[in-house]
């Protein structure tokens, strides 16, 4: 650790709240340096959610590079490229009865939202995004822009014009209905809110707190959208790809976004990949006028057509991980149940958060699983909510031990706290 802390910036993180040097990863579980196992529910950020090293789609990939063919090609043909497309057409989108252009974009899921908010401005004519309390959406500046959290959006340097933000689902209380809020201030013309080129949303706000808006929520955000003339844009960057049971999180609402924003776990294997899905009445570009050095890397769209055919191809996948994240929620239910009367879980599928309500609970929680071999991470505008991202892939003994973990921590840390007077 001497050499990352001598060599690298201060602005690392995760290196922070795991402080181990890891070497290698399969499935669930990786590996110390020093030989030591620790369980993964954190699965990189969400990008990870079909394990380490997932053997299968490590296959194809080992395949594709030992034939030398095409690993980086801009925007070029391939055939890589056409059995991506050609597979996300069939299995993924028409048997959903949906229907889009793709836009490849840079390798991150910033620079998607970059594109699709730049595309809803050239469409419309608007400068206005609304975004929601508590998004968050990259930290490049136009998606910084419609990023709630002040502790990123005050180390931009420079005002971040552009966005307009709305509560979200419940942010008011349960008796309030937000998204009637939102149509009220856009059928008022003295409201002081700008006609929106796009209404941006995530279903299940991930780095927000794991903070999940309702089927009728989200269907009249939608209505809204299309009333006031603006680009609906669903950012499914960390909870797409099945995270939260449907490939698509906005499947369980029928939604059908004008764009859909797909990153992280869309290659399969943690390699970079981003793309723009766009109804083609939207597809406005002219040729070249969004463009990037990195846009849809070869040795990505393998693994994510080997995870699509592998994962995707039947039901049978998005019903284990249904199984799986309503184990998993009884069980956090449980242990916040048994534990203590503010403590609060909440999420879809496999985004679960257990809300410890106090940052320092969160932070004493996540730190002490680490020192018993659990690695899982802290969300919300406070950092107080641990949020669980397990691999969809797990299997039941590694999820229940490391729920085991997750508990012991958490008595510990609720101790701890207490100790200080907290």
């Amino acid at each position: 650790m001497r050499a990352v802390e001598g060599l690298e910036s201060k602005v690392r993180s995760y290196s922070r709240s795991f402080p181990a040097v890891f070497s290698r990863a399969r499935g669930s579980i990786i590996l110390t340096e020093n030989g030591r196992q620790m369980i993964d529910f954190f699965s990189g950020a969400g990008a990870l959610n079909y394990g380490h090293n997932n053997h299968r789609i490590k296959a194809a990939i080992t395949e594709y590079l030992a034939s030398d063919a095409m690993i980086h090609g801009l925007d070029m043909a391939t055939p890589a490229r056409i059995e991506f497309l050609e597979t996300f057409n069939s299995v993924i989108l028409e048997g959903r009865g949906l229907q889009y252009r793709y836009q490849f974009t840079g390798p991150t899921g910033a620079n998607a939202i970059e594109a699709a908010l730049k595309l809803a401005r050239k469409v419309t004519g608007r400068q206005n995004i609304i975004s929601f309390t508590q998004g968050y959406h990259g930290l490049s500046l136009g998606a910084i822009a419609a990023t709630g959290n002040r502790f990123y959006r005050k180390v931009s340097g420079v005002s971040l014009p552009g966005a307009t933000f709305m509560p979200y689902d419940g942010y008011l209380g349960p008796g309030v209905d937000t998204a009637d809020y939102v149509r009220k201030l856009l059928m008022d013309d003295g409201s002081g809110v700008d006609s929106p080129a796009a209404i941006l949303v995530e279903t299940v706000q991930g780095e927000g707190g794991i903070n999940v808006a309702s089927k009728q929520w989200l269907q009249s955000i939608q209505a809204i959208a299309k009333e006031f003339g603006a680009v609906f844009i669903v950012d499914d960057i960390q909870m797409g790809c099945g995270r939260t049971s449907e490939f698509f999180s906005f499947e369980f609402a029928a939604l059908s976004p004008d764009v859909v924003v797909l990153s992280k776990s869309l290659s399969g294997y943690g390699l970079p990949l981003s793309m723009l899905l766009i109804k083609e009445e939207l597809d406005a570009w002219e040729p070249g006028e969004h463009t990037g050095t990195f846009r849809g890397n070869n040795l990505a769209l393998v693994s994510a057509t080997a995870a699509i055919n592998m994962y995707w191809r039947c039901t049978r996948f998005s019903e284990e991980i249904r199984r799986m994240g309503e184990l998993l929620l009884r069980r956090l239910e449980a242990i916040a149940s048994e534990h203590g009367n503010d403590f609060a879980v909440r999420g879809r599928g496999m985004a679960l958060g257990f809300d410890c309500q106090m940052t320092e609970v969160a932070e004493a929680t996540t730190r002490r699983a680490f020192e018993k071999g659990l690695i899982v991470e802290r969300c919300g505008p406070d950092d107080q909510v641990v949020k669980f991202l397990p691999a969809l892939t797990i299997d039941f003994e590694t999820l229940n031990r490391g729920l085991e973990i997750f508990e012991e921590s958490l008595i510990e840390a609720v101790t701890e706290v207490r100790g200080k007077g907290c």
